[in-house]
């Protein structure tokens, strides 16, 4: 038998934690994983008796490996072809909404904040660190860490959605728009799709997507129409449905045979926003799915 290690045995118990902060962080699972590995090969350099709270310990370790990252990671996103969105996570079929109560849309909200106040935001607000614990973290004082919070938190205010939509209407409504998208149903659409709604696709310049987001109802109608009548031909193919960073939505493989995710913003009963995935670096989460599951028509 072998004897448990005490020191393994308190970073496992910090892993799934670690994970989502970093992945909240970067945006990006792969990433995500190499500095929590980073985080436990410093964790085996030091000795544990030492530490009064592993806990607070590792994720300070955790968000300071990951700003370092976001300094190569802007750099790469600068040059990113198209659409950048977030890797899909996708969530257990009987989980409530998101842990950390941060949908897809709000994640790019987050983009749009310094690497500091991204980190004062999700260690504060989200993930309940002590402010005071914040502060050493980042290596500022209390005062500057509560303005960082809080003006990460008035963007994140305005991307939040008034009213979470709930598991059996999210479903109700993924559905509806898989049958009209895939139908071209422009009269299908229409009672879906918000005035506003802004389709966003990310092929990471390896597989087809749109490289800006197609904005309106017009322009996002006319699409699937288009792309109905252009490849009627051949169907897609839906492989499961699924929730997508507290999101809506479902794995297919599309008309062109690239196997993508599609999640949906929903509010007020209206789709406002779709988010679709294309780069094959993003979705070995779906290719896992694709493969346990048989493809429903």
């Amino acid at each position: 038998m072998t004897l448990s290690d005490p020191s393994t045995d308190a970073f496992e118990r910090q892993r799934p934690r670690l994970l989502r902060l970093a992945y909240r962080m970067l945006g990006s699972t792969a990433e995500a994983e190499d500095v929590v590995q980073e985080a436990w090969l410093r964790w085996r350099r030091v000795d544990p008796s030492a530490i009064a709270q592993p806990g607070a310990f590792l994720a300070r370790t955790v968000t300071r490996l990951c700003l370092d990252t976001l300094k190569s990671a802007r750099a790469r996103r600068e040059a990113y072809v198209g659409n950048w969105l977030p890797e899909p996570i996708f969530e257990p079929e009987e989980a409530a909404p998101t842990l950390d109560d941060l949908t897809l849309s709000l994640m790019l909200a987050l983009e749009r904040l310094s690497p500091l106040e991204r980190a004062a935001f999700l260690l504060h607000d989200v993930f309940g660190t002590p402010l005071a614990e914040v502060a050493r973290t980042l290596d500022r004082d209390a005062a500057a860490v509560r303005q960082l919070a809080a003006r990460a938190r008035k963007h994140v205010r305005e991307a939040r959605p008034r009213f979470p939509v709930s598991r059996e209407e999210g479903d109700r409504i993924a559905r509806a728009f898989y049958v009209a998208s895939n139908q071209g149903d422009l009269e299908g659409l229409r009672a879906l799709l918000a005035d506003a709604v802004v389709l966003r696709a990310d092929g990471g310049g390896k597989a087809h997507a749109w490289l800006r987001p197609i904005i309106g109802f017009d322009r996002v109608t006319r699409l699937f129409a288009a792309l109905r009548h252009k490849l009627t031909r051949v169907p897609a193919v839906l492989v499961d449905w699924v929730w997508i960073d507290g999101l809506p939505g479902y794995v297919s493989y599309e008309r062109d045979g690239a196997l993508q995710t599609t999640a949906l913003e929903i509010e007020d009963g209206r789709i406002v926003s779709i988010f679709i995935t294309r780069n094959p670096d993003k979705l070995a989460q779906a290719e896992r799915i694709a493969k346990g599951s048989e493809a429903i028509h």
